[in-house]
């Protein structure tokens, strides 16, 4: 029996460019999605979680739909497929759990006057939108980082603490502005790591205590180097 196609679309911007895709990106910027991306992976490792950059993202049937294509997009409960173009929200899988845009100057007043509405629409639980620029792209304040949540029947924007950082129910993290960087901390403020990090600390911590081991042992007149 052949294999229904049975609603499937071929978009016509999964294989033409957007006007994001015209503008390209920094090196700088794609280094900040890089180490995002990398400190997600490790922070989801043991879940189910589908992790995208500049995935494409469709609401509807209509081949010419013109998608949100996020920075990051976090899907808990997916796994990560490499096979896939783009996502239809509702039948590839659910909504994004959370999107983060990295502003540059030709998206920043889209990604904080539209964005949260049309992520809000798509059914996003969570919208941040980080702006690692300094000066800052919008003068008119000298936060970096802007966050919404939806609730029932709209969305609201997200207090910022003291430092410009925002809480995240949905990855159970603060998001902590750190100029070309953005942290993240658990609720204690104990960094979120990387894989790279997490062993490079494993590391420093062992060699920390094979030290602290070799120096009892000489107090103890054992020279540590003939055991």
């Amino acid at each position: 029996m052949a294999k229904s196609i049975e609603d499937e679309v071929a978009y016509y911007y999964d294989f033409h460019p957007t006007e994001e895709d015209l503008m390209g990106e920094t090196p700088a910027h794609a280094a900040l999605i890089h180490y995002l991306i990398s400190l997600l992976r490790w922070l989801f490792q043991e879940q189910h979680c589908a992790i995208y950059e500049n995935l494409n993202f469709y609401q509807t049937s209509n081949s010419d739909e013109y998608p949100l294509a996020p920075d990051i997009a976090i899907i808990k409960g997916a796994d990560y497929r490499e096979d896939i173009r783009s996502w239809r929200v509702g039948k590839t899988g659910p909504a994004p759990h959370v999107v983060l845009e990295i502003a540059s100057p030709e998206t920043w007043k889209k990604d904080l006057r539209e964005k949260p509405t049309l992520y809000a629409k798509m059914g996003v639980q969570e919208y941040f939108a980080y702006d690692p620029h300094w000066p800052p792209l919008l003068r008119s304040t000298s936060s970096r980082l802007f966050g919404w949540f939806l609730s029932p029947g709209r969305v609201q924007s997200l207090s910022p603490g003291p430092d410009g950082r925002l809480w995240s129910v949905q990855l159970d993290s603060f998001l902590v502005p750190d100029g070309n960087r953005l942290r993240f901390t658990d609720r204690h403020g104990s960094p979120r790591l990387t894989r790279d990090e997490a062993l490079l600390t494993e590391s420093e911590a062992l060699l920390a205590r094979t030290e602290a081991l070799e120096e009892k042992l000489r107090e103890l007149g054992v020279d540590p180097d003939q055991i």
